[in-house]
């Protein structure tokens, strides 16, 4: 999978914030047009299946969408709406482009507020050329920037939101996981706090996951899986060690070509620890590292996973019940931010 997908594939665009907020400017418009295409292109999934000029192979695809989306709703008590019930063929890569970005000697993303979304640590472009002018305008101000194309877009379920041509290239485990890691996000979904909400989804996801390829009889994907799940906890594990090191690097009293120095020499070991892990998992490493790491890199790395192993706890202790899981998850996003994130703390035993 590559970096930018398995990084930033299911970020949630919000576009229902740039339509609440007309003084975004150059940003509301194209937010807008953006939104107006995908609402223009968007076609029911049954018409495209019983469509003769449809292909054998999309038909496959989007066969298994309405096939999982039907398990979310039966097993997983994820929204039955009109979320994933369409398709729109983009003919492009990526719906969205994300950019992140963080200070040059900090690991604290800088942060994009809106009216309905609250803060997100990134902002999306339905334009690539768009996204890179706002990366090197933040480059020319100092910041680290990361840019990475997104297969896949949600508004939350305040659009019908479709399944689009540029997730139809994944394979059945990261087309399935995507659709469940969304909807959760539909289920609970906390404004301004993208650790929170990213984290819980992909709990969802994973447990979803599991059981639906057991479900469907298909033990030998059920490992497949567990392996991907193991890499990815391997690099994050890596991933996690070299922040902590950072963050004493960028606090100690230093000067800046010193603490440059440092840090350039942590993040060249980090690039050498995530290459040798993938090549000895059998991995191509460029398939998952798209450009230099620095600490936008790692703000995006990390978005996802934060309070993940959290909620695998809170889970746990659910006894894989989904609606304790929700409902408790649900009562610690009620929660003030400090009291929220130490009962997050103490589930995830540190």
């Amino acid at each position: 999978m590559r970096q930018r997908d398995c990084i930033l594939r299911s970020t949630k665009f919000l576009l229902l914030v740039a339509l609440s907020a007309a003084s975004s400017g150059c940003y509301y418009m194209q937010a807008a047009a953006g939104q107006w295409e995908l609402t223009r292109k968007r076609e029911p999934i049954a018409d495209v299946i019983s469509d003769d000029n449809t292909s054998a192979e999309l038909k496959d695809r989007l066969r298994l969408v309405q096939a999982a989306r039907q398990f979310s709703i039966d097993e997983l008590a994820l929204p039955d709406n009109n979320s994933y019930r369409s398709y729109a063929d983009i003919e492009r890569e990526f719906v969205v482009w994300n950019v992140f970005a963080a200070p040059e000697f900090s690991l604290e993303a800088k942060r994009w507020c809106f009216p309905v979304a609250g803060c997100v640590s990134y902002r999306g472009y339905f334009s690539k050329d768009a996204a890179i002018r706002e990366s090197e305008q933040l480059a020319r101000g100092g910041y680290d920037v990361a840019v990475g194309g997104v297969s896949a877009y949600s508004t939350l379920g305040k659009f019908n939101d479709p399944v689009l041509s540029s997730m139809m290239s994944w394979d059945d485990i990261q087309l399935v996981g995507v659709l469940f890691h969304e909807l959760a996000h539909q289920v609970l979904y906390l404004k301004g706090d993208s650790g929170f909400n990213e984290s819980f989804a992909t709990a969802v996801e994973e447990f979803g996951l599991e059981r639906w390829l057991k479900s469907n009889g298909r033990p030998d994907d059920i490992e497949v899986y567990k392996q991907r799940r193991q890499l990815r906890q391997d690099l994050m594990a890596l991933v996690a060690v070299a922040r902590d090191h950072l963050r004493e690097t960028f606090a100690a009293a230093i000067a800046d070509d010193e603490m440059r120095r440092l840090k350039t020499a942590r993040l060249d070991q980090l690039a050498a620890d995530i290459r040798m892990t993938l090549e000895l998992a059998g991995r191509d490493p460029s398939s998952w590292s798209s450009g230099e790491l620095n600490n936008a890199r790692i703000v995006s790395m990390t978005l996802y996973e934060v309070w993940l192993p959290s909620f695998r706890s809170m889970l746990a202790r659910c006894e894989q019940d989904l609606q304790c899981f929700y409902a408790r998850a649900t009562e610690l996003s009620r929660l003030e931010t400090a009291e929220r994130e130490s009962r997050l703390d103490a589930l995830a035993g540190r």
